[in-house]
């Protein structure tokens, strides 16, 4: 006999998702992923294929990323001003779904033959489009889903692993997939530019998959007392000072936002890591792609596991494992850097133990957001996914500064055969040293992490304010 589908979840909340509803939002995060990994690559495009200097190419991605940032938290603050209920937050989805799939493919398409001015300015345009505009416009009110979708922390978890592997996926499939295919159709700017509008071609399928399936989906009743227009009422939307004021009082808010601004550093710069790594230390940049399928070993035992493990561990130390893991492994690298073996097998259990880590993003976001609404009355649910974007993108632009820092640093050529020993060792700083420092940092930053265990007495505590207000 077929087993009944549970109703409730452990703390009694109600149970609103289903498997069709997780794949579609996995879907929504994929193409996110592909978008944000995209300009991961673009460092390794514009110094090796374009030819631009590696200094305009920091600043490029230094300046788009810093104005992105600005643009989450902007924007954050006008889909909570605006209307339409829980479809709001797809509505930005379907009307940039074409945009988001011409930019992919403009990305690559740097004009030829041109001074480096216009390189450099076709090249900062197109990285603000796609960043500050049209991801911010998709992401922001995409993050806000979690929060409004369900209330219950076990879909949220659910919906973190789905989205973790989305966001995982996109990482995998571009560093898998990006060098050898560019290679194998020819290794130049037109190849890149070929691979650019298939990528475009994914995300736009993949958007209108997410779109049609939450755009129809039902959403969360917080409360089964609750009448039909409690649900469908709007929060009242605070002024964007005030609001501000509201989030940094939020301690655990700001907790997150370092996390993910650090957190960004350290993605922004291993996005490209693997690349010059394997060009210029192992000296064959398809191994990129070798060691990415060989690291889909570790991904899907890790997110088989994610579940369990932080089932067990629950969210605190979930994240204290991911850090501390990921920094030992940094750690033993760097005893031999040039070992591929070593490389390999550490970056292998690095992956792993970052992955349950990973899937818990959205759900700290989340409960920052309920505290919001306990402390203040006011959930603040996109302009608290925005503002953590800012700190999200603020860390991407560091990041960027970053690796070209220690790229110029190391007199980075990229026309030589081999690379010189300065060379190596800026290779060696950043993919190594850098995150066995900010992995440690991130663990010491979120030991102020202390809203798992209050939570359900505060969700408690609101609900009888909330029944206290309808009583009068």
């Amino acid at each position: 006999m077929a087993r009944a589908k549970k109703e409730y979840d452990s703390e009694g909340v109600k149970l609103t998702m289903r498997t069709g509803d997780y794949l579609a939002d996995m879907g929504g995060q994929l193409a996110l992923g592909i978008m944000g990994n995209l300009v991961g690559q673009m460092t390794y495009f514009y110094t090796d294929k374009v030819g631009m200097a590696v200094g305009s190419v920091g600043v490029v991605m230094a300046i788009s990323k810093i104005l992105d940032a600005f643009t989450d938290v902007i924007f954050g603050n006008i889909v909570d001003h605006s209307r339409g209920g829980n479809k709001k937050y797809f509505r930005w989805m379907i009307m940039l779904a074409v945009p988001a799939a011409a930019i992919v493919a403009m990305m690559f398409m740097v004009p030829k033959n041109t001074a480096d001015i216009v390189k450099v300015a076709y090249a900062l345009i197109t990285n603000i489009l796609l960043s500050a505009v049209i991801y911010t416009m998709i992401a922001t009110p995409f993050s806000a889903i979690m929060v409004v979708r369900t209330r219950s922390n076990s879909e949220r978890a659910s919906m973190g692993v789905f989205r973790a592997a989305g966001a995982y996926g996109a990482g995998m499939v571009i560093a898998i997939a990006t060098i050898p295919v560019t290679n194998m159709l020819g290794g130049t700017q037109d190849a890149w530019i070929k691979y650019g509008v298939v990528l475009g071609l994914v995300v736009l399928l993949l958007f209108l998959i997410c779109w049609a399936n939450g755009h129809n989906a039902p959403f969360t009743r917080e409360e089964e007392n609750e009448s039909s227009a409690a649900i469908q009422q709007e929060e009242e939307p605070v002024p964007f000072g005030p609001a501000m004021g509201m989030l940094f009082g939020n301690k655990y808010w700001v907790i997150v936002l370092l996390f993910n601004l650090i957190t960004a550093v350290t993605n922004a710069v291993a996005a490209s890591s693997g690349t010059y790594y394997c060009k210029w230390i192992f000296g064959n940049d398809n191994l990129v792609a070798m060691i990415g399928a060989v690291g889909l070993i570790a991904t899907l035992v890790g997110f088989v596991l994610s579940k369990p493990i932080i089932a067990k561990l629950g969210v605190t130390r979930t994240v204290s494992f991911g850090c501390l893991g990921a920094a030992l492994m940094a750690g033993i690298r760097c005893f031999a850097p040039a070992n591929f073996y070593l490389y390999v097998g550490t970056s292998l259990v690095g992956s792993f133990v970052q992955i349950p880590l990973m899937c818990l993003y959205g759900v700290l976001t989340a409960m920052a957001v309920d505290y919001n609404e306990w402390k203040y009355d006011k959930k603040l649910v996109a302009m608290s996914g925005g503002a953590i974007g800012f700190g999200n993108k603020v860390g991407s632009g560091i990041g960027s500064l970053v690796l070209s820092a220690f790229l110029a640093i190391g007199a980075y050529d990229a026309t030589l055969a081999v690379a010189s020993p300065s060379m190596r060792m800026s290779i060696y700083g950043f993919s190594n040293y850098l995150p066995l420092v900010i992995n440690l940092v991130m663990f010491f930053v979120f030991r102020g992490f202390d809203l798992e265990q209050k939570l359900p007495q505060l969700r408690a505590e609101v609900a009888a304010r909330r029944a206290g207000k309808q009583a009068e």
